[in-house]
């Protein structure tokens, strides 16, 4: 399931700065094909930054991202060349929630993945909803993502349902929290710690005594 990940050392600034100026360099004479090529022979590599350079490029291409890529990036994530959360955390926010947001009936493909037995699979259906959620867009969905993942047994999958709640509460709190106490007890302590993070100290504590 973990592939043994390598680093060249390259800093995070460097690596988005390299990003733009290969974008610079190939923005009118690629198309979007040409951009996932270039994504799938970095990602195959075991240098996380060389994973994270091709996902930057791609999510360049967003505005010419068309359906087909999600099951380009199903096979990455179930091929294991995106097995870390730090890679899951890239190509969800960049690559996912960007196709969601152009097509929306993907959503309900992406929710599916909570039954994959690849955790980064599961990881990644999670992750994707997050920027959507922020902005109050597809909460429906981002509840049901969480929990169907209730039930999960891996530390990943316990923090990144807390995220995704805690940013699905940000635009209804009211609504979180009708959740926190209707499943409270079925929601592992750490996913629901750090969905209740924004709440005041007040209100934490009692929802963690009265869901015991």
């Amino acid at each position: 399931m973990y592939e043994r990940v390598r680093f060249f050392g390259v800093v995070a600034p460097d690596v988005r700065r390299i990003g733009r100026e290969v974008f610079g360099e190939v923005r009118k004479i690629w198309t979007v094909d040409d951009a996932v090529a270039y994504c799938d022979a970095l990602v195959r590599r075991p240098e996380l930054e060389a994973k994270v350079l091709g996902l930057l490029v791609l999510a360049r291409f967003e505005r010419s991202f068309r359906t087909q890529l999600l099951g380009t990036v199903k096979q990455w994530l179930l091929r294991d060349f995106l097995a870390t959360w730090a890679a899951v955390d890239a190509v969800s926010p960049w690559v996912i929630a960007p196709l969601i947001g152009r097509y929306p009936d993907l959503g309900y493909a992406v929710k599916g993945w909570t039954r994959s037995r690849s955790l980064w699979v599961r990881r990644a259906a999670l992750v994707s909803f997050i920027p959507l959620a922020r902005r109050g867009e597809r909460l429906d969905d981002a509840y049901d993502t969480a929990e169907a993942l209730f039930g999960d047994s891996h530390d990943l999958i316990y923090k990144a349902t807390g995220w995704l709640l805690r940013e699905a509460g940000k635009t209804n709190m009211a609504r979180l929290e009708r959740l926190l106490r209707r499943h409270g007890p079925r929601i592992p302590r750490t996913a629901f710690r750090y969905a209740i993070e924004r709440f005041p100290e007040r209100k934490r504590r009692a929802l963690l005594e009265v869901t015991k």
